[in-house]
């Protein structure tokens, strides 16, 4: 039997990079999933790639409003059942250093990761409890954890994902629900690769494994954080960096 099978689960961020791959992989193992984007032509593309309406559909979704969040989470219900998994993946950079970075740069940055988890989170975790079970994944990232030039906001954002998901995973433990999270490192995507290659060449010289991650690579990590093969486990950060930053 697939780790997921007869689930339902809902990726924000998921018509695109690593949220994709995640989709991908939760279908892969028996979940129908909602994805949840602000792009409504990205997102019919990806429910077209992920095998169409039988096993994924999408909701067009600013996760920096609870409203919004809600309704996607509607939708997942309508459509497949009761909310199993919960992945906050959704994100955005407006890299700058600090003297230069905008407030307004700073406040969506803030607003997308941070808010956008614990409307998720909250949504999500809200509606789990009442049947007793369920994972919520959140997306950190390592710079939440040591900080990089240029990412005063993301950084900033990324380590309160860590802070807000030990905080939920206390507050809901006892109702069977968990709360975890992931720190990716450098994961080969689009925008990853975009980068200038000094800057590149920079990050792979930190990694002890040589080579940058895949997005696949996180979605198994996510897919086991969603899954019973952590089924005691909650409030935890589980590095995805190839030994980066140790």
């Amino acid at each position: 039997m697939a780790l997921l099978d007869g689930q339902t689960a809902v990726v924000t961020g998921g018509a695109q990079g690593i949220g994709f791959a995640i989709a991908q992989r939760l279908i892969a193992e028996g979940a129908r999933v909602v994805i949840g984007d602000i792009n409504e032509q990205t997102s019919k593309n990806a429910v077209g790639e992920l095998g169409g309406p039988s096993v994924a559909r999408y909701a067009v979704c600013d996760v920096r409003d609870l409203a919004q969040v809600e309704a996607m989470l509607d939708l997942a219900e309508r459509e497949f059942g009761p909310v199993d998994v919960m992945v906050n993946n959704a994100g955005m950079t407006r890299d700058s250093t600090m003297r230069k970075m905008s407030e307004q740069d700073f406040d969506d940055v803030i607003s997308v990761h941070l808010k956008g988890t614990w409307n998720g989170t909250r949504a999500a975790a809200g509606r789990m409890r009442e049947r007793g079970s369920g994972a919520v994944v959140n997306l950190s990232s390592i710079s939440g954890k040591v900080g990089f030039v240029g990412q005063t906001n993301y950084s900033a954002a990324k380590a309160g994902i860590v802070g807000l998901t030990k905080a939920a995973a206390k507050e809901v433990a006892h109702t069977g629900v968990r709360v975890n999270a992931v720190q990716p490192g450098l994961i080969r995507t689009a925008m990853t690769e975009a980068m200038p290659q000094r800057i590149w060449d920079q990050k792979m010289s930190e990694i002890p494994m040589g080579r940058a991650g895949e997005p696949d690579e996180v979605a198994k990590v996510v897919l086991f954080l969603a899954s019973d093969l952590s089924s005691y486990m909650t409030g935890t950060v589980l590095e995805i960096t190839g030994g980066r930053l140790m």
